[in-house]
């Protein structure tokens, strides 16, 4: 459906910096924009790099510690105002941890390995302490763990600076892989919070289903998962607990009635992206017994899990926060459109034809930017004006 919305006030002052999600979102889109193209150009060797991190590993680190963890603060601090009508950062407070996230992203472009790494983590630190704060006034226990999930992934981080400083036990990728398993775990609570209530609120007689003790073995599989690769355990049992997750995530998706979404696109994107958690577990798990490439599951997870979950939340409530109506335009539906593109170019070119692995990789990229340029596009004004209904946010 591609309803247009109502236009936005000619005046009204810049909102960017009146709740999470404007300036998260914004940035996160930016960077998942040219941060891509950036990568594309280093591994066509049109770009050389002089810089603290670089090639695969800059790509890696900025996908997880730049743009998802962005994404993250955005959609928490803006969902932490309505779990307990307290007030989230706001005006001064959230302008300096969006400029530590920027600073961060900025020096790991530089030869300076230190200013960077502390940048890096005082944005984590200052995220979780800007998420502690109304949680704690409003003694909402239920979502304390948030507070330590950002601190995990603020973890995560040192410990990839000091992998990559030497001054680690651990191989730098044993952090990246940490810090993924973080993201995992995160869109998979979140993901059995939003999507059943999004998919019955916005398909008329679907009834989503959640069993008890599906939801357990679905998110526990998971945080298992995060703990093996932690101690790193042996293949064959980071396999078992991946093909036992990718197991539970299906069957959990399929009570959510997926095949009734396609006629919303707002609503299908969040199932078509939640069924690459289940691909990518799966396809994990056929790595261990070399089945496929061990790079294919981290792609299948990174590009069409985390790229089209976040891209749908983002667009969703950005819409809902703005008080624009829930029916995304052209824009949107392309976006949408052409990050599943870049999942299946991804994955499935390399599988089929693994010879043509430089050019599906670069043709994957630049779908993959031209979706989140479209997203800039349609949301920058939506994001740095006013509410329409006039309310706060």
């Amino acid at each position: 459906m591609t309803t247009p919305s109502p236009a936005l006030p000619p005046s009204g002052g810049l909102a960017l910096w009146n709740l999470g999600f404007r300036p998260f979102y914004l940035l996160a889109g930016a960077l998942a924009a040219l941060g891509m193209l950036g990568w594309v150009a280093q591994l066509a060797g049109w770009l050389g790099a002089h810089t603290y991190v670089r090639g695969p590993l800059w790509h890696a680190h900025e996908m997880i510690f730049g743009y998802a963890f962005a994404v993250i603060v955005g959609f928490l601090f803006t969902a932490a105002r309505n779990w307990t009508g307290q007030p989230t950062p706001t005006g001064a407070a959230l302008a300096l941890i969006a400029a530590l996230w920027l600073a961060a992203r900025l020096l790991v472009l530089t030869p300076w390995p230190w200013p960077a790494a502390a940048v890096d983590i005082a944005f984590a630190l200052a995220a979780a302490a800007g998420l502690a704060r109304p949680l704690l006034a409003a003694k909402n226990r239920r979502n304390y763990f948030f507070v330590a999930l950002l601190l995990a992934l603020g973890a995560a981080n040192l410990a990839f600076h000091l992998a990559m400083a030497g001054l680690a036990t651990f191989p730098v990728q044993r952090a990246l892989q940490f810090g993924l398993d973080l993201v995992l775990f995160i869109m998979v609570l979140m993901g059995g919070r939003v999507i059943p209530m999004f998919t019955a609120n916005g398909i008329p007689g679907s009834k989503p289903e959640r069993l008890a003790w599906l939801e357990r073995s679905a998110i526990g599989s998971v945080l298992a998962l995060l703990a093996v690769d932690a101690l790193g355990a042996p293949p064959a049992v980071v396999g078992a607990i991946a093909a036992f997750a990718a197991l539970g995530n299906a069957a959990r998706l399929a009570l959510w009635q997926p095949w009734r979404t396609l006629s919303r696109p707002i609503v299908w994107i969040l199932h078509a992206s939640y069924a690459w958690i289940a691909l990518s577990l799966l396809l994990r798990a056929l790595a261990v017994f070399e089945i496929v490439p061990d790079n294919l599951a981290t792609h299948a997870f990174t590009v069409g899990a985390v790229g089209g979950l976040t891209l749908g939340m983002m667009t969703r409530t950005a819409r809902g926060h703005s008080g624009l109506r829930l029916e995304p335009g052209r824009l949107e539906i392309a976006a949408y459109l052409l990050l599943q593109l870049a999942a299946l170019t991804r994955v499935f070119v390399l599988l089929l034809l693994p010879g043509q692995y430089l050019n599906a990789v670069i043709a994957s990229g630049l779908f993959w930017s031209l979706a989140f340029t479209l997203f800039v596009v349609k949301f920058s004004p939506i994001l740095l004006h006013p509410r329409l209904d006039g309310r706060e946010g």
